[in-house]
């Protein structure tokens, strides 16, 4: 073995453990909800510092009544900044989510200049109203998919009011103030991911709310029962934690974030005694860091747990609006790969870091609330009356069903290729899962007959909303069982109150998903509400008679978007073709669903989430990405072949060589030797071909733009890299362990 991967191992064993402190007062342990928030400007925060004048006007500003007046912004970057800087912030910066799948930022210092009357130079600390609520950062080096040339640098991030600031720790015991910002060009084209996510929860929050106040209508003059509705969002984690000392040595990992070269260990997951098993005590001691930050940041981390693959974990939050959910995942990220740092670990977000074991999503689980606190998708005890719920239900399956191909570009990258449809994460099949007793219900409706009676002898009491099971041991309670299974196959699963999207890849922003998600429901809705007006005709209102034949109509229209089965299977792919549902298998295939005409409409013209320029940048920015992602990994691959794999097994074939010959000088048999350098030389030789086609193919591939280029590098490269990386896990299996420089799996999966 390499002296350096031997010290790696080494110091991954004997390296001693971080101890963090746990928040105390007078030496005494206090809860959590006791220090929660304490590094987020809250509104309470925020009252205690304003007059109420002014934070009544923030207040109207923040619910979208009015514009940020100069004395009110003035007034609270003031507060921001004291509140900051008492807690030891030296800096602020405007926190934004460009189109590259991460955050960024721009840290200035509150430090500033002033000259007094007598022109004497003062310095003191700062933040304006106009510095608060704009920055301008260079916006030539960011994505933009041609709506701008490299020269027009100009760009401006916007503070976001719905999301509050918060302060994370910078060198030395000082704190950086995060201001959550949108980013938009010169010309005020979003160019980011959270200008389009805020446009989509307005979409669904007003389709909604119309729906639901032609369901309930007030008299003239009386204000609308429900005047906002939020779309609600937690986001399920996954993520694989490594030693530093031996990612250090993988360039694969290090520059793409997955193993490209790799055998799978004798031992990984198949044994099934990893998921929701013992964490490893340095992974648990890193998460709880983890826990602790999150909670100080007012982030409702709720659960963590072993995942099913070696070394794969996941810790999930609480439900939050969706804006905040969305800032809040990637700051848990941002914290996880901190924290994981200073406890030398390494955090892999990458959908597929080791060939062969599970790869990782971000299972979005998403609602609709009321501003009166109502979930509109929690189905009660008796769905098939609850005629608002059918109704909200029935429009999501619609706009799933019309938009499932927008859907699936929504989640597509190179990364996301190697997870979906693995056997172990949904395929390129969009389809939705409602469970038996929905599909009961639907089914009933939908044939004018009676809900029919599920009755087993182990259930002691039957209804719709859930059953009791009684498990026949003495001592145990009779437990509750849920409305529905759960289908782990699903890419779009009810799971009893919600719908859990679990397509998403772990290493991108849920923002574009749930954008798109909310833009094919705030389009069904209002499919459903003209439905309804429809139906009404001259009445002065809705009956139930006239909701229950729009539910009709759209339990037939929407039937082949349901699926109960096993996703994962080769007949669920035929039956998926007779249904008409497209089944997308790659990303480039995917991105062509943001060129079709019936998508583009609904996101353009019918929403209003995105202009067309808007759209055609994201879809020659996602394009680029493809090409940029595999071609990295490619040369990647291509470098380390030459310069690592190629000398180890040169230099194991020269000693094989020199001890056949010595062997035969002697007359001793050396067949072993012959035999192993029969098996070694082809594998060199076919792997030194595949290596330099590799090298020529990228360098063709190069010369192309746009979309023939993530064509040709879907088509052309990513088979090369296949054929390349598995000549070279052929040879990992046979070259001798001492002259392998590359730590293998067993070592990068255990620890």
């Amino acid at each position: 073995m390499s002296q350096s991967r031997t010290e790696a191992i080494i110091n991954s064993v004997h390296r001693p453990s971080r101890k963090v402190e746990y928040p105390t007062i007078n030496g005494k342990g206090i809860y959590p909800s006791e220090f929660y928030g304490q590094n987020v400007l809250t509104l309470k925060a925020l009252s205690k510092a304003l007059p109420k004048p002014i934070f009544g006007q923030f207040l109207k500003q923040v619910r979208g009544r009015q514009h940020l007046d100069k004395v009110t912004a003035d007034a609270v970057a003031h507060a921001a900044r004291v509140w900051a800087m008492e807690r030891g912030a030296t800096h602020y910066s405007h926190w934004f989510q460009p189109q590259t799948g991460t955050t960024a930022e721009k840290h200035d210092s509150f430090l500033t200049l002033k000259t007094g009357p007598a022109d004497e130079v003062y310095v003191l600390e700062a933040l304006s109203g106009s510095q608060l609520l704009q920055s301008e950062p260079d916006a030539s080096s960011f994505p933009s998919g041609g709506m701008r040339t490299t020269f027009e640098a100009r760009g401006y991030t916007v503070w976001d009011t719905t999301s509050p600031m918060f302060i994370q720790p910078g060198p030395h015991n000082t704190f950086v103030l995060y201001i959550p910002s949108v980013f938009i060009s010169y010309n005020g084209d979003a160019l980011d991911e959270k200008t389009v996510l805020l446009r989509s929860c307005e979409a669904v929050s007003k389709a909604s709310s119309r729906l639901l106040n032609i369901l309930q209508p007030v008299p003239a003059g009386v204000p609308p029962l429900v005047k906002r509705v939020h779309t609600t969002l937690g986001t399920e984690q996954e993520f694989f934690l490594i030693d530093r000392s031996l990612y250090a040595l993988r360039p694969d990992l290090k520059t793409c974030g997955r193993t490209l070269i790799g055998n799978l260990p004798p031992k990984h997951q198949q044994m099934e005694d990893h998921y929701f098993g013992r964490m490893p005590t340095r992974v648990l001691a890193a998460i709880s860091e983890v826990e602790l930050e999150l909670t100080k940041l007012g982030i409702p981390i709720k659960t963590r747990h072993n995942e099913a693959a070696p070394a794969q974990f996941e810790v999930a939050p609480i439900f939050e609006e969706a804006v905040v959910a969305v800032d809040h995942n990637l700051v848990t990220m941002e914290v996880i790969h901190k924290v994981a740092h200073k406890h030398n670990l390494k955090a892999l977000y990458h959908e597929k870091p080791f060939k062969g074991v599970n790869g990782s999503g971000k299972h979005c689980n998403w609602a609709l609330s009321t501003d009166r606190g109502e979930n509109l998708l929690d189905p009660t005890v008796k769905p098939e009356t609850n005629y608002r719920f059918l109704l909200f239900l029935l429009a999501i399956l619609h706009g799933v069903h019309k938009h499932g191909g927008l859907l699936r570009a929504s989640i597509a990258s190179a990364a996301n290729d190697h997870r979906l449809g693995a056997a172990e994460a949904p395929p390129g099949i969009i389809s939705v899962f409602l469970g038996e007793h929905l599909n009961e219900v639907l089914n009933s409706i939908e044939e004018s007959r009676p809900l029919k009676t599920f009755s087993q002898p182990h259930i002691q009491s039957i209804k719709v909303g859930g059953t009791v099971l009684d498990v026949k041991v003495a001592s145990l309670p009779n437990i509750s069982r849920d409305l529905t299974d759960r289908n782990r196959t699903s890419p779009f699963a009810f799971t009893g109150n919600k719908f859990e999207f679990r397509a998403v890849g772990s290493k991108q922003s849920p923002a574009f998903p749930v954008t798109v998600l909310n833009a094919a429901i705030a389009s069904a809705l209002e499919d459903v509400t003209n439905a309804l007006l429809q139906q009404k005709g001259d009445k002065d209102f809705v009956t139930d008679a006239d909701k229950v034949a729009v539910i009709k109509q759209f339990i037939t229209s929407t039937k082949p978007i349901r699926f109960e089965g096993d996703n994962y299977s080769e007949a669920w792919a035929q039956e998926a073709e007779k249904r008409g549902l497209p089944n997308i298998r790659g990303s480039v295939e995917a991105f062509s669903q943001l060129r079709l005409d019936s998508h583009r409409d609904m996101l353009i013209k019918t929403t209003g989430i995105f202009t067309e320029s808007e759209l055609n940048s994201r879809y020659h920015i996602l394009n680029e990405r493809y090409s940029k992602d595999v071609i990295v990994e490619a040369n990647t691959l291509r470098t380390m072949v030459q310069q690592q794999v190629f000398p180890a097994a040169y230099e194991y074939r020269r000693e094989l060589a020199t001890s056949a010959a010595a062997l035969a000088a002697i007359n001793v048999s050396n067949a072993p030797e012959v035999t192993l350098l029969n098996r070694l030389s082809p594998i060199l030789t076919d792997l030194q071909s595949s290596n330099e086609n590799l090298l020529n193919e990228i360098e063709k591939v190069m010369e192309l733009e746009h979309e023939e280029q993530a064509q040709a590098t879907y088509n052309i490269i990513v088979p090369l890299v296949e054929r390349v990386r598995e000549l070279a896990d052929q040879l990992e299996d046979i070259v001798a362990d001492k002259y392998w420089p590359l730590p293998k799996n067993t070592e990068l999966l255990f620890f």
